[in-house]
């Protein structure tokens, strides 16, 4: 799968608190998370942010607590990926999890800049910066994390497992 989007570029550290203020998580509500992503950086993010645009920042982001809506947030914003230099462990499993595609390249966060425009296979882990004509390479998302991907989170996954094991059973 290649997604291509134009970038939005944050730093180093940037955590859940800030991707989804806490007093939006009671909503319960996707859309609403997705109406409010970012807002402690920007609070115009929402409004600017279109469908298909990608997230690229430096290390160590989802930071901070353990919040299961960040990730959902940025997906229901419309952001089709996130790139990043590294995740904060649990910030990457729920990522996944909730079906948003993340990859990890040392390089690509220093390179590219916002409102670039870019190509990213999921497949390969390939980048390719259209403006700059420069590509990277990201570490490789392990299968079953793909197919996690493709099914559109855990919970979609595992529904589809259980609805094959009972039609074979």
């Amino acid at each position: 799968m290649i997604l291509r989007g134009r970038v939005w570029k944050f730093g180093d550290d940037v955590n859940t608190d800030v991707i989804i203020p806490i007093h939006y998580c009671t909503s319960g509500d996707p859309q609403e998370f997705g109406r409010h992503c970012m807002e402690g950086i920007d609070p115009d993010f929402p409004k600017k942010v279109k469908p298909g645009d990608i997230v690229v920042a430096k290390r160590n982001f989802g930071c901070g607590s353990s919040r299961e809506p960040a990730p959902i947030a940025i997906k229901m914003a419309g952001i089709s990926c996130v790139i990043a230099k590294s995740f904060a462990r649990i910030f990457y499993r729920n990522a996944f999890n909730a079906g948003l595609p993340i990859l990890e390249c040392e390089d690509a966060p220093d390179a590219i800049e916002e409102g670039h425009e870019i190509a990213v296979n999921l497949d390969t882990g390939e980048i390719q910066d259209l403006h700059l004509g420069r590509s990277f390479q990201a570490k490789p998302i392990p299968p079953f994390m793909q197919d996690l991907l493709r099914e559109g989170g855990l919970m979609n996954h595992l529904a589809k497992q259980l609805n094959l094991r009972k039609v074979a059973g």
